[in-house]
């Protein structure tokens, strides 16, 4: 069984009708990203059908949407509300996608109110003993403030990471039990984070789609068939590096790093 350790769904679905019946054909174990109730319901059901590892978390681009009107900020209420409901009844296998988005002033105006956030989805993770999943952008420096508490979250995947390797490294050295997650990125000639996925350890590694959203070149979307591209390319990297790597080495290498950190017996 392959695994896609970052996905959207309930969004996907939306494109692709076809994208969970893919999933099966595929033998694909996914970790399914929802913010709203209406997605994780959708996520759940799908999770019965094939495995899917079940995450929910206000997403940190939410409350810039919420201030420029375009979503009701009684949204991000709800989502905290159900996000603890959710962790409560051990209905999720992980919080995220949680963390930060600074990559344009509109994200940035609204810094203070996803650390706020950031500093509530940090204490569901810690009181329900449950992995985080990070996004971030253009925010890696707020990882290493977070640090002291980030290390007793007893996993952090860092979703499509694009930070540096010495920074990775750091991470570690700072007792954080972290694992980095590589996407369509890699295909798209994003240089130093293909230098970062070629070096790293592969007990650190894992892949993802990030679907519908980091699209190949002459795709309108991203489904769970290019995660088997994405883990070729790494393959093909770390070679390139001079690390005697094959495809379903590193395929092996993440399913168990997948399954190690979303709680196997789900699946079993």
């Amino acid at each position: 069984m392959a695994s896609d350790a970052h996905a959207h769904p309930f969004d996907l679905s939306k494109l692709y009708e076809g994208a969970e019946a893919e999933r099966v054909k595929l033998n694909l174990a996914c970790a399914g990203s929802a913010w709203r109730m209406e997605d994780f319901l959708y996520n759940e059901r799908a999770a019965l059908r094939f495995p899917m590892a079940l995450c929910f978390a206000v997403h940190p681009q939410l409350p810039a949407a919420c201030g420029a009107g375009r979503c009701d900020p009684k949204i991000i209420r709800d989502s905290l509300s159900h996000l603890y409901q959710f962790a409560a009844e051990k209905r999720i296998d992980a919080v995220g996608e949680t963390g930060f988005d600074l990559f344009s002033s509109e994200f940035r105006a609204t810094e203070k109110l996803q650390e706020e956030l950031f500093d509530e989805h940090l204490r569901a993770a810690e009181k329900y003993d449950l992995p985080v999943v990070l996004h971030l952008r253009r925010a890696a420096h707020k990882v290493f403030l977070y640090s002291g508490r980030l290390k007793n979250i007893p996993y952090v995947v860092f979703h499509s990471y694009s930070g540096t390797l010495d920074e990775a490294a750091s991470i570690l050295r700072r007792g954080v039990n972290a694992y980095f997650s590589f996407g369509t990125a890699i295909l798209l000639n994003h240089k130093n984070t293909m230098k970062v996925c070629a070096a790293l350890d592969a007990e650190r590694l894992l892949f993802e789609t990030d679907a519908p959203y980091q699209r190949l070149q002459g795709k309108s979307f991203s489904s769970y068939a290019d995660v088997l591209l994405v883990i070729e390319q790494a393959a093909r990297l770390r070679r390139g590096a001079g690390l005697p790597c094959e495809k379903a080495e590193l395929e092996r290498f993440a399913d168990e790093n997948f399954f190690r950190i979303y709680k196997k017996g789900r699946y079993e």
